[in-house]
């Protein structure tokens, strides 16, 4: 189904945009990419809205943070450091729940409309208010629809203040106001498009925020203005001259929905793309020998995990989470299907992080998990489904999963779908297993740490919807009390402990089968300057890239 534009002015390309869009769209031919046009080939399937209020995929990520600005960003020259984005300052309160900052001047949308502390104040509103599945990172600092306009308000035109609930680690609100959700909204322009509705499960007021805009709509100030989207075809950007950094020096981005590694490098190869997103070993190794290409890579705070859901009866033992854990193929794995571009990791902070827990225990054993299954009153083995996004490596790993099940009686029925598929199923836990990849919201070990081992209100009508909860884990109450006051400790070092002790808890109980961290590659054009991958989606950056 097409997506449309959010408006009649904004729907239409420029000419030049709608000429490229389409000599680049018609398949199979090929043609090499404009100048002024960078184009991607990449798996965007797992994008379900544009509304950054709502958006919680690893695509969106990237969409949006070249989009959209936030008062703050992670400094990419020392990702322990955060720098201003639209904030000129800030500063804490001496009880440490005050945060005051002040704005840059002269900042304006790309609409054009100036950018004003209230809007800020907005943004944060409408995410608390929307409730949507990222509304969490905001309202874990006591936010609630009650308080927001009292704990998040505009002090003047260009002061920003906001109050938190406990004294916690600067650096962890600040690196939590960089994530997706607190990017800043076109106020003015949103109000324009708000739709009036019921209250009712999925808005709690009588109107949405512009949500049902925003789903496709646009109303940011990045390098970027996002100008079409249609689902699992394309993603337009066209630069965004009122932006207040540097000006892209390209016209536009387009990222072309490719899902097929091998397809990628020839379209690299013919110069149909300039970039190749998704690439297996072998396309990574062939495009590695061509003089006229280039590849590169970076660690990704992404990790990849099979999850078993606990209202499954049979995935709920105990016996039987600890037996999954010994039916991966490790090894194999790691030399074939993640051969350069992930690492075996086996625990839920990635390598990088504070208090990362850099061990492997489980090797693939296939007599102690019949051990283990014969315990749990299924010698004789079970049938179970896993959905998985139909693109790779997860559709090899899964294959792989399959057939090491199967030498321990367990028969894998899997269920392929669009990234929007799984991940729709998965949020609504229906599903018995699923394998996905967690990336960090910010940099933070909060942001894993959390996901993994908070879950408050097991029952469907729960609101903070973790990893936990999507997978029924009535989380142990000491781990969750743990991850909690991890929030509050000030000494690094005593932090860092406390977040292996919750990895070594979740290792041995979590419903959790964790294999690898991701090592994001891509293969380019040698003639692209200045294109980098970030340590993660949402810092990777496309404002500098130029031919």
């Amino acid at each position: 189904m097409q997506m449309q534009i959010f408006s009649r002015h904004m729907r239409m390309l420029t000419t030049g945009a709608a000429m490229s869009l389409a000599l680049l769209a018609a398949a199979p031919a090929f043609a090499v990419t404009p100048a002024d046009t960078l184009v991607e080939g990449f798996a965007i399937d797992d994008i379900i809205t544009m509304d950054p209020g709502e958006a919680f995929e690893l695509s969106t990520a990237e969409v949006t943070s070249n989009t959209y600005d936030l008062l703050v960003r992670l400094d990419l020259n020392d990702t322990s450091k955060i720098v201003g984005d639209l904030a000129d300052s800030w500063t804490v309160s001496d009880d440490g729940l005050t945060y005051t900052f002040k704005l840059k001047q002269g900042l304006k949308f790309a609409s054009g409309n100036p950018i004003t502390a209230d809007d800020v104040a907005f943004s944060f509103e409408r995410a608390v208010k929307l409730d949507k599945s990222p509304a969490f990172i905001l309202t874990q600092f006591g936010l609630s629809g009650d308080n927001v306009t009292e704990k998040a308000k505009a002090a003047d035109e260009g002061t920003f203040v906001f109050t938190v609930d406990k004294p916690y680690a600067p650096s962890f609100v600040l690196n939590c106001l960089t994530a997706t959700v607190a990017s800043v909204v076109d106020k003015k322009l949103v109000l324009e498009h708000v739709a009036a509705v019921t209250p009712s499960d999925e808005y709690k007021y009588d109107n949405d925020f512009g949500n049902a805009w925003l789903k496709t709509g646009y109303a940011g100030s990045g390098a970027f203005k996002m100008r079409e989207w249609r689902a699992n075809e394309v993603v337009v950007l066209e630069r965004n001259d009122n932006y207040h950094g540097t000006k892209a020096p390209l016209t536009r981005v387009i990222y072309r929905h490719m899902k097929e590694s091998s397809g990628q490098r020839l379209a690299l190869e013919a110069g149909d793309i300039d970039i190749a997103r998704n690439l297996e070993p072998g396309d990574l190794e062939a495009i590695s020998k061509n003089a006229d290409l280039a590849t590169t890579a970076a660690p990704k705070g992404t990790v990849y995990y099979i999850s078993l859901n606990q209202k499954n009866e049979n995935l709920a033992k105990p016996e039987v989470v600890e037996a999954f854990k010994y039916l991966v193929d490790y090894d194999a794995i790691g030399s074939t299907l993640i051969k350069g571009i992930g690492d075996i990791h086996q625990t839920f902070l990635p390598k990088g992080v504070l208090g990362e827990l850099d061990e492997n225990p489980y090797k693939f054993d296939v007599a102690k998990a019949k051990e283990l299954l014969a315990k749990a009153g299924l010698a004789d083995g079970f049938t179970v489904t896993m959905d998985v996004r139909n693109t790779q490596p997860v559709t090899g790993i899964a294959e792989s999963f399959q057939q090491t099940l199967g030498q321990a009686g367990v028969k894998l029925e899997i269920i392929p779908g669009d990234g929007k598929q799984t991940l729709t199923k998965y949020r609504a836990r229906t599903h018995d297993m699923y394998i996905g990849q967690w990336g960090q919201d910010y940099f933070d070990p909060n942001s894993n740490s959390e996901t993994f081992t908070i879950n408050p209100d097991n029952s469907d009508e729960g609101k903070n919807k973790t990893l936990a909860w999507r997978n029924a884990w009535d989380v142990p109450k000491e781990l969750s009390d743990e991850s909690k006051a991890a929030l509050l400790e000030k000494d690094s070092a005593k932090r860092a402990d406390m977040y292996k002790s919750l990895q070594k808890a979740v290792l041995e109980k979590g419903p959790f089968v964790i294999i690898f961290q991701q090592t994001e590659v891509a293969g380019y054009s040698a003639k692209l300057k200045d294109f980098k991958l970030g340590p993660s989606f949402d810092t990777n950056y496309v404002g500098p890239i130029s031919k």
